[in-house]
């Protein structure tokens, strides 16, 4: 039986950054997004609230050839189509699963995810307030990752979750195989196996050469 391979984005793919900090950057809006990802991290901000001052800051200015500038300049981790090309080869499957805007995430399709899975954030231009039922959480990685193994007639026992930090530790505690990519405290006493570095292909190795 094969395996699903279940990635985060923010912090994990994307090295040290995350989809509404280069989407900010784009706008000149550094030091607003960093504060806001300060009062996330602390727990002030939901996700649905961080979504809709994110989205506040944007206004009708953002345009898809920024968000399109913002995922092409981002700081990806080396050899992401190369581990998603292994996987598939090896007849697994690979997902993202991020709470970031979908509009961003869903970018990875085209690099060889077999499904990538963001919050419904208003579309591009924004000029609609966010929908709190959209936006995803930690629980709800875990509700996903059961979709798609239905989807593939697989179980939680064939998963593999990659992540950094507290939006991955219900997913962490949920399968039995799990690799921390430069993670903070949060997931890397959950995790299988620690990866600190910029190359997908070494975080992939733990998991292969184990598996």
């Amino acid at each position: 039986m094969g395996k699903l391979h279940l990635f985060d984005m923010d912090g994990t793919l994307l090295h040290g950054s995350a989809a509404a900090v280069e989407i900010s950057r784009q706008l000149g809006l550094d030091r607003e997004i960093a504060e806001l990802e300060r009062g996330f991290a602390a727990g002030e901000l939901t996700p649905p609230q961080f979504a809709q001052r994110a989205c506040d800051l944007w206004a009708a200015e953002l345009t898809e050839a920024q968000v399109a500038a913002a995922f092409e300049g981002a700081p990806w981790l080396a050899g992401i189509r190369e581990v998603w090309a292994d996987i598939r080869a090896r007849g697994e499957r690979c997902a993202v699963i991020s709470l970031s805007p979908g509009f961003f995430v869903e970018r990875l399709l085209d690099w060889g995810a077999d499904v990538a899975r963001g919050s419904r954030w208003p579309a591009v231009p924004i000029r609609e307030r966010v929908r709190p039922d959209g936006i995803l959480s930690a629980a709800a990685k875990v509700g996903i990752a059961d979709e798609l193994c239905v989807r593939y007639g697989l179980t939680r026992a064939d998963c593999v979750a990659y992540g950094d930090s507290m939006s991955d530790t219900a997913l962490f505690a949920a399968v039995p195989v799990s690799v921390a990519v430069n993670a903070d405290h949060h997931v890397s006493e959950l995790a299988s196996a620690a990866y600190a570095g910029r190359d997908l292909r070494e975080a992939y190795e733990l998991v292969v050469t184990n598996g």
